[in-house]
């Protein structure tokens, strides 16, 4: 990665001051991440200003809602190559991250990424969150989980909040401007246990890619039920 100077100064646009080492922790990542797809189909985006942007300015931006703490426990659900979780780890090693993915080999991968940044209370797991959200060692046992995954934001609320402690946070991470999913999503929201607290819309610096971040504070227990059997949520979305 040759772009260091850009990663900088796009993170300090999001108020994010990354020093040195961190610089060197991301430079890594990229080199990393784009030799290992040549062998494992992790992202189609990896000319270098985009992996800034999409990527690592991208994950950084879960920052803007200011919730995350020195040695919260962190879900990724739907982590894909690391993201956000990877990049918020080098921000806060203090984190305890779980990265949670149905795709095995992404996850195989995630698992070399661990060792080669030799990262502390970091694990990688591979399965679906209709599954582990019903686990007791999981469920309702993370004070923030975030998610930069494709799903409306309705059936998003259903994988991860059955996952988010009493006073904990769900961080999702929106593509667009999502007001209409927004409103549909606030019923399902509520059945879950959940609060709309914030709602974050902006650029990416210096690029014309619209983001939104959806602030969801857990306010109550989520019903026994949630979540549903998998393949449930997607099909017949709580309304």
């Amino acid at each position: 990665m040759n772009n260091l100077d850009e990663l900088k100064e796009k993170a300090n646009k999001i108020n994010v001051s990354l020093d040195e080492n961190q610089l060197k922790d991301f430079a890594k990542f990229m080199d990393f991440m784009i030799k290992w797809n040549d062998r494992v189909r992790l992202t189609s985006i990896t000319e270098e200003t985009e992996v800034i942007d999409k990527h690592f300015i991208d994950s950084l931006t879960a920052l803007k809602v200011n919730v995350l703490k020195d040695h919260d426990k962190v879900l990724d659900l739907g982590t894909g190559g690391g993201f956000p979780g990877i990049p918020l780890k080098f921000i806060n090693p203090t984190i305890d991250l779980v990265m949670l993915d149905s795709r095995l080999k992404k996850i195989e991968y995630l698992k070399e990424v661990i060792n080669a940044f030799n990262l502390e209370n970091t694990v990688a797991i591979h399965g679906r969150a209709e599954d582990y959200g019903q686990l007791p060692n999981y469920r309702e046992q993370f004070d923030i989980v975030v998610s930069r995954a494709v799903a409306n934001l309705t059936v998003l609320a259903e994988y991860c909040l059955p996952f988010v402690k009493k006073d904990g946070y769900f961080i999702a991470m929106k593509g667009t401007k999502s007001d209409e999913e927004i409103n549909e999503a606030k019923k399902a929201i509520k059945t879950l246990g959940g609060s709309i607290e914030e709602i974050i819309e902006f650029q990416l610096p210096a690029t014309d890619y619209d983001r939104s971040i959806i602030l969801i504070k857990k306010v109550g227990k989520t019903p026994k039920k949630y979540p549903r059997n998998p393949g449930k949520p997607k099909k017949n979305p709580i309304s």
